[in-house]
């Protein structure tokens, strides 16, 4: 069985090669680049599984590299970065990363969420062009303009589709297959992202503000927010 591949991105020697000491024990393939630019290029050539952000870098930062990636892959991304603000950690999930962790961190917890997070994307099929994929196969939900297939990942609306990162569907799939009903911030951290995701309610929140910018609420239906309570997909 072939390994799984990690691409580490960061500017300190030391510790990208400590990291990848670190998940080279747990039987990962592992690539390094020091910079912005071999990062891209080897997200192209290596192919990464997963790849390790960090923020600070001497050429392109991180949000840059994740961006671009996100144009083109949905690669799971986790960003390092030595900030703590709040703001840098929305940041980051709003533009597209999967998870954050603030530097110094331990190789336990490294090791952990990396695991995490390809748990949680392991179910993704293999990049399918568009004209491989067939809106109606396998499990979807239907409603006014709105298609959202679990099965082949494709999200259709007003006939477009629509790119969206697998936690992004899979958060809208799981609100619009159950209308009407109210979930917890909690709630949907355990049923979306696992009961054992490292993170926090903010979150959720991130992945609703990117679904609503992405999908215009001109419908009998919404993603509402209930007050006090958490979210629903509001059928009318």
């Amino acid at each position: 069985m072939d390994k799984q591949r990690i691409l580490i991105v960061d500017d300190d020697e030391n510790i990208a090669e400590l990291i990848s000491l670190y998940l080279i024990k747990e039987c990962f393939a592992t690539e390094i680049a020091y910079n912005g630019r071999d990062a891209l290029a080897l997200v192209e050539s290596f192919d990464p599984h997963l790849i390790l952000l960090d923020i600070m870098l001497p050429d392109i930062d991180g949000y840059e590299i994740c961006t671009e990636v996100r144009k083109t892959r949905q690669t799971p991304i986790i960003m390092l970065s030595a900030k703590g603000e709040v703001f840098d950690k929305v940041l980051g999930l709003k533009i597209g990363a999967d998870d954050y962790m603030i530097k110094p961190f331990d190789s336990n917890e490294l090791v952990a969420r990396v695991k995490a997070v390809l748990r949680r994307t392991a179910i993704l099929p293999n990049p399918m062009t568009v004209a491989q994929k067939t809106d109606h196969q396998g499990d979807f939900v239907e409603y006014d303009g709105l298609l959202v297939n679990i099965t082949n990942y494709l999200v259709l609306f007003e006939e477009h589709q629509i790119e969206m990162p697998p936690k992004e569907l899979e958060l809208l799939y799981f609100l619009a297959s159950k209308p009407n009903q109210v979930f917890t911030r909690d709630q949907l951290l355990d049923r979306v992202w696992g009961y054992d995701y490292i993170g926090d309610s903010r979150t959720v929140d991130v992945h609703v503000k990117r679904l609503r910018e992405k999908l215009n609420d001109d419908h009998n239906w919404s993603i509402a927010t209930v007050w006090g309570k958490g979210y629903k997909f509001e059928v009318r």
